[in-house]
């Protein structure tokens, strides 16, 4: 069984991470799988664990 590699996180990933948790009703696993990322990365953005400098697009 192959693992499932989420693609790489970047600030314009982590800008829309944050748009859809600002201006949608998505929980974090349902803007994971939007994104085709891991709800752990999901959760790094919105804690400000990675990319805190970075705004909403």
């Amino acid at each position: 069984m192959r693992r499932c590699v989420s693609s790489p996180l970047t600030a314009k990933i982590a800008a829309e991470i944050k748009r859809l948790a600002r201006d949608t009703d998505l929980a974090q696993h349902e803007i994971a799988a939007e994104l085709h990322l891991n709800q752990g990365r999901v959760s790094e953005v919105l804690t400000g664990k990675k990319f805190p400098e970075v705004r909403p697009s």
